[in-house]
């Protein structure tokens, strides 16, 4: 067996002694041997070559390697760094999973991965349309594969957001005691932002005399302005004083990285539990409450929309099942009924 994979740019090829397959390395271009290690490497830009050279013999590849393409296309396109390795991640555990070549896939490979990521691995019906939409990007607008559009979606889970209550909100910023972490999430509360684009603000994206934020790059590469808080712009002369942020707003270790995701998302998850909050809330929490809390507050749901940054309207239409502005308004028939029983009660004294 010829067992390949990827070494600092090159192509490892290990197999034992055959002069064959010597004699087929040597016809690839910027071929090396390594007595050493035992090994031939070739530049990664021969693996169409080497696949070609060796097709009838028993290969090993490592499955990243067969990805170069995908890994090239969505750079070109230029998706999110999240999608970028949600895409690889998923084709390249398929791979695995299939033991297959990709030219080798069949349509039963496919359903047989998605039921065991359901069956093994308890994937939501979220994750699985991620799976899909790796699967597809890769075999169907690559390879030109027409059978991964016969795999069917599973439906999404209508589960509803967590919204934390205003006492709720004020009790987490009042536990923070980090000026930095405390100003953080008061930004994703008050303006309803995602933890990855809060963490990538640069002073100059915050207007605090027009009482903007410019959103840049956001989810599907959107720009959008959303409000500043008049009670955060109060915050951010101290706050610029003391840090002097420079590139990021908000840096990390280091003053030229931003701080990371995980780092507010562990903030937030000692600040509830210090505040004695038992829902199971995430940092995207304050930004479903933010939503919330405008919904009840009056404001017209597609500015709620425009301030998210939500591509579609049916998207800020789940707020509308939290918000309590319409339901505070719906009396409980046991209270109706209490009532009337209170009112022949009192009839009865009067008597």
């Amino acid at each position: 067996m010829i067992e390949v994979y990827e070494n600092n740019g090159l192509l490892v090829i290990k197999f034992p002694y055959d002069p064959r397959y010597i004699s087929k390395i040597k016809e690839i271009r910027g071929h090396m041997w390594h007595p050493e290690e035992k090994v031939w490497t070739v530049p990664v830009s021969e693996l169409e070559h080497l696949l070609s050279i060796f097709s009838r013999e028993e290969l090993h590849i490592a499955p990243e390697l067969y990805l170069k393409p995908l890994e090239r296309e969505l750079k070109t396109r230029k998706y999110s760094q999240k999608t970028f390795k949600a895409y690889l991640y998923y084709n390249e555990e398929f791979l695995r999973f299939a033991n297959k070549r990709p030219e080798e896939i069949e349509n039963k490979d496919v359903k047989d991965y998605l039921l065991h990521l359901v069956d093994e691995k308890n994937a939501s019906a979220s994750t699985l349309n991620i799976a899909i939409n790796a699967l597809k990007f890769y075999y169907g607008g690559i390879l030109k594969k027409d059978f991964i559009y016969s795999v069917k979606r599973p439906k999404k889970d209508k589960k509803l957001p967590v919204v934390l209550s205003r006492d709720e909100v004020s009790r987490i910023f009042s536990v923070i005691e980090n000026p930095k972490h405390r100003l953080i999430l008061m930004l994703v509360y008050s303006s309803g932002l995602r933890v990855s684009e809060v963490v990538k603000l640069r002073p100059g994206d915050i207007d605090v005399e027009r009482g903007l934020i410019h959103i840049k790059g956001a989810k599907g590469r959107k720009d959008r302005y959303t409000i500043l808080s008049d009670t955060v712009k109060r915050e951010i002369p101290a706050y610029i004083e003391t840090y002097k942020p420079e590139k990021w707003m908000f840096y990390g270790r280091e003053k030229s990285k931003h701080i990371s995701t995980r780092t507010v998302q562990k903030v937030f998850e000692i600040a509830i539990k210090k505040a004695g909050i038992e829902k199971d809330a995430t940092v995207h929490s304050l930004r479903h409450s933010f939503a919330t809390h405008l919904l009840e507050n009056g404001i017209d749901l597609r500015y709620i929309q425009e301030l998210l940054g939500h591509k579609s309207s049916k998207t800020t239409e789940i707020y509308t099942h939290v918000s309590n502005r319409d339901l505070r308004k719906i009396r409980s028939p046991l209270d109706l009924y209490n009532e009337k029983v209170s009112s022949e009660q009192d009839g009865e004294n009067e008597e």
